[in-house]
């Protein structure tokens, strides 16, 4: 936010907040606009009548947690005037902030009675004397809120009153944030906002473009799909609706509740009322980022026809196999032995399946127009990572505890106030009403379960797996007339039958408005809906126009997950394992799933994983004919046959599961658009924690947070790759380059970390990671572009980018190394020095398979990298200008907490860790 808008921010709520109430006289609002009346309160119930149960009833004991930067995301216009002004800020709003920072500093050599240091107490309820506030929004509902952080502990009488405390509690934290990504689910935050969120609407309307009917569609058929827990489900909606529609209402009536980002976008009067269409809006942006995989079979086939252009059909074919390393047998698992298989590769190609664009055919689809482009504007201010969260669970045998060990969470970049939320819910089972336990974190404005957290005596928490549900299938374009086709046609064949696309356009109008100085304009969205999904682009096959569309298993499904969700929160649903593992088959989004108790620890990979047919190639874009679609597939239902529960990669009590977005099991295909290769930076875990529990070692809870923060600290580069490169070459002839090999090897001996443990600003090993950075680029291209050539080089790296840096390429989101390079660049080196190698290339890359002129190679590539200098290669990037520190390398890696309003939080230091994090050792079970 530039300067000019943060004093016309001031000047507006400063405005505000001196003036009289005159909105005060505004209507309350309906609490459900159009929902049918909600169930009468049993027996007459006040506010007093709802029971608070007693800090740590029903609690196994052992569990903490942490969520920077505060459980508080409301500034009042009053308060946001301070904020802007002096920098005051609220309580609670970041008191959880320094706590997550500063682990770094207490890493290695954590000690157990450190860690409420860094992580809070997350046991049930408030003690006797912790309480800050005690409330009651409604007669059936009490909410307490914590002294020491602020969290919202809600009691509900029934269910219903947990909901409704939910939706008010949510209000009263992410109000503002809530409409955010209401609008952003719709591909309208632009409208709402300001211009400058035109590319998060043009991205949303690329992955899932809903009219409001079909959000009203998928609210209304869950029963459809879902039995009695779907009709369950609306109900706990239809009360979190109300209790948000509450909240709106007394905010109305009382400034000192309405956040006051609503003056800054010109609309003091607060946000239209909640209904549940927004639900399924919020969750389609969520789970269309976190909870997905495949799609980019169309640059696949480009890459497969820059090798076979290349080296040739067969020996092309052979290098877009190793490059694509769908099955590579080296790939890190999850689950350490058993098979899983899903999407093998077919030993036989149906003739006629495979849809290969003619060479430079392809047009992309544009989802949008502007009359006011915005420079810069694909850095959107929502900018998440799909896939960043890890999990490291010990299995109790070698536990110092002698029970589970578990250090886990989900990261999902860093906002403030930050997207997850954290809630504490009770109610007891009624007659017809499932009773619920559950303490965690959830997704804004989708968080009337715990998402991410524990229950009685049992803990939970996820990373995005990715595994493929999107397939790319061309069909092929018609006039309905019988005209000859052409590539701008908008009808095509399917199941015989020539039929209209359907399009799907929304046009955004926005004007400055004090947070966001965008010039007025319009943004049209169009996308054009086929029976076999979105239309991503045209081009032609043998000269014949098609239209290639992304179909994905969860599209108008966005919201059945919530049934998996509502089990996890559920005592009497989940009591152990393989209780967890049902309830998470329930979950159509593809995450990996992780479980601790008192005695065990457990995986399940969960998804709405399509059955295809056999004879298919995965790789690639697929003919749109009946039979090569998924099996069952229904256009009109968006249903298919999935993978049975048995057929999902799962384990219970294996020595230790760790996860960091890698390969779930043997024989799971990986992703194409999150390649598994050989190396992978769940090693950075693996590497660390074997060593602690090999033979009958046994680890403890703080050595655990150690091997997860150190991991975190660390360059990939340097712990797989680096060695290799050193070892080849050896002691450079150049004497010039030998002051350098010395920081690197220096470096590498101390771990290969980017940090800064004296807080002096500077990396203890500053130099050798700059050598590092301005290595990388030039290290792949002399490795790889003299065989490969430029052309199936550039293919390849707009495919599978080469790096994941912590800058994130400006983004500051923490998220870093995730992709497949790390692994093609070992394995390929590892060839060439004679190792031991499994699943080898069919060509070796550096070098041209010489060893003496691999070593010039990488020899020439590091003397060019020595050359750059840190303040070129770090200037230029927008935050670090802000505060002041172009060029700085620390700065350059920095964290940013990206503002969903006009509070802002300061920069931290780089560190590759979950967002919401659960530091656990549960202690004894709890009676059902």
């Amino acid at each position: 936010m530039s300067r000019n808008a943060r004093v016309a921010i001031a000047a507006v709520v400063a405005a505000l907040a001196m003036a009289p109430a005159a909105h005060a006289q505004l209507p309350g609002l309906p609490t459900v606009p159009g929902a049918p009346p909600l169930p009468p309160l049993p027996g007459g119930l006040s506010g007093t009548d709802t029971p608070v149960e007693p800090y740590g009833a029903l609690d196994g004991g052992g569990f903490r947690d942490i969520l920077p930067p505060g459980a508080n995301g409301r500034y009042d216009a009053a308060q946001l005037a301070g904020f802007l002004a002096t920098g005051a800020t609220v309580p609670h709003c970041c008191d959880q902030l320094g706590m997550y920072r500063d682990l770094m500093y207490a890493t290695p050599g954590l000690k157990q009675s450190q860690i409420g240091s860094y992580f809070k107490d997350s046991t049930f309820g408030v003690k006797p004397d912790g309480a800050e506030r005690v409330y009651s929004p409604r007669a059936d509902v009490t909410i307490v809120r914590d002294k020491g952080f602020g969290v919202p502990h809600v009691y509900g009488r029934t269910r219903d009153g947990a909901m409704f405390g939910l939706g008010y509690a949510a209000a009263e934290d992410r109000l503002f944030f809530m409409d955010v990504l209401r609008h952003a689910g719709r591909g309208e935050l632009s409208s709402f906002a300001g211009g400058a969120n035109q590319a998060m609407d043009e991205e949303q309307w690329q992955v899932a473009p809903y009219t409001e009917a079909d959000l009203t569609r998928q609210a209304d058929q869950l029963p459809e799909f879902l039995g009695r827990q779907g009709a369950l489900i609306q109900r706990d909606v239809d009360n979190y609706v109300a209790g948000i529609n509450r909240y709106i209402s007394e905010a109305r009536l009382d400034p000192t509740k309405m956040p006051g980002e609503y003056a800054a976008i010109g609309r003091p009067q607060g946000p239209d009322p909640w209904k549940r269409e927004d639900l399924i809006a919020t969750a389609a942006l969520v789970g269309g980022i976190f909870g997905k995989g495949g799609g980019l079979e169309l640059q696949w086939a480009g890459v497969r026809q820059a090798l076979t252009r290349r080296f040739g059909h067969k020996a092309g074919l052979r290098a877009f196999r190793d490059f694509r390393a769908a099955q590579d047998p080296e790939a890190p698992t999850t689950v350490l032995r058993k098979r899983f298989p899903y999407e093998t590769t077919a030993k036989r190609v149906a003739k006629g399946s495979r849809a290969l664009p003619d060479p430079g055919s392809v047009r992309q689809a544009k989802f949008a127009t502007t009359t006011s482009p915005v420079p810069g504007a694909s850095a959107t201010r929502l900018a998440l990572p799909r896939t960043m969260s890890n999990a490291l669970l010990v299995s109790r045998g070698h536990s110092k505890t002698g029970h589970p060990l578990m250090v886990a969470g989900p990261q999902v970049s860093y906002f403030a106030p930050q997207i997850l939320m954290e809630e504490d819910v009770h109610a007891p089972a009624t007659p017809g009403l499932p009773g619920i336990d559950a303490r965690g974190a959830s997704f804004t404005g989708v968080n009337l379960y715990v998402q991410l957290g524990r229950g009685r005596d049992y803990a939970w928490s996820a990373t995005s797996a990715g595994q493929d549900i999107i397939d790319t299938y061309a069909v092929d374009l018609c006039e309905t007339t019988g005209a000859k086709p052409t590539l701008a046609s908008t009808s095509y064949m399917y199941r015989g039958r020539c039929r209209p696309m359907e399009e799907l356009t929304k046009t955004n109008t926005f004007t400055p408005n004090p947070g966001d100085q965008t010039p007025a304009g319009t943004q049209t969205l169009k996308a054009e809906r086929t029976a076999l999904g979105i239309v991503i682009a045209r081009a032609t096959i043998k000269g014949k126009p098609v239209a290639f569309t992304n179909l994905r298993s969860t599209y108008f499904h966005e919201v059945d997950s919530a049934a998996g969700f509502a089990d996890f929160n559920d005592p009497a649903k989940v009591h152990s394992p393989q209780t967890f593992q049902k309830a998470a088959n329930k979950i159509g989004y593809t995450f990996n799933w992780f479980y601790a108790d008192p005695r065990h620890i457990a995986y399940f990979n969960s998804g709405a994983n399509p059955v295809r047919p056999k004879h298919v190639d995965y790789d690639v874009p697929v003919r749109g004919l009946q039979r090569y679609e998924w099996r069952g597939y229904d256009p009109t239902t968006h249903t298919a046959r999935f993978t049975t529960f048995r057929q999902h990669p799962q384990a219970i009590d294996q020595k230790y599961l760790i996860s960091w977005n890698n390969k779930q099991a043997k024989g799971y295909r990986g992703t194409d658009d999150n390649v598994y290769s050989s190396v992978y930076r769940s090693i950075n875990l693996e590497d660390r924690l074997k060593p602690t529990i090999r033979g009958k070692r046994k680890i403890g809870l703080a050595k655990l947070i150690d091997v997860m923060e150190m991991a975190g600290s660390t360059d990939l580069r340097a712990h797989a790759d680096l060695p290799l490169a050193l070892k080849i070459i050896g002691t450079p002839k150049d004497t010039a380059l030998r002051p350098a090999v010395r920081e690197l090897r220096a470096w590498l001996k101390a771990g290969g970390l980017r940090r800064d443990q004296n807080r002096d600003g500077v990396y203890e090993h500053s130099d050798a990671v700059r050598i590092m950075d301005a290595w990388w680029p030039r290290w792949i291209s002399a490795q790889f572009r003299p065989r490969l050539g430029k052309t199936a080089l550039a293919r390849l790296e707009s495919t599978a980018p080469i790096d994941n840096p912590p800058n994130g390429h400006g983004a500051h989101l923490g998220s870093s190394y995730q992709g497949p390079w790390f692994g093609y660049v070992g394995k390929d080196l590892r060839t060439l020095t004679g190792a031991k190698v499994s699943g080898r290339y069919g060509k070796v890359y550096c070098g041209k398979g010489s060893l003496k002129r691999c070593r010039a190679a990488l020899e020439a590539s590091l003397k060019a990298a020595v050359a750059v200098p840190a303040a070129t290669l770090y200037s230029g990037d927008r935050v670090c200008q802000k505060a002041g520190k172009d060029g700085d390398q620390a700065c350059y890696d920095s964290i940013q907490f990206r503002p969903i309003g006009a509070a802002t939080q300061p920069l931290i230091p780089w560190i590759n860790r979950p967002t919401y994090q659960q530091a656990v050792s549960i202690l004894h079970r709890v009676p059902r």
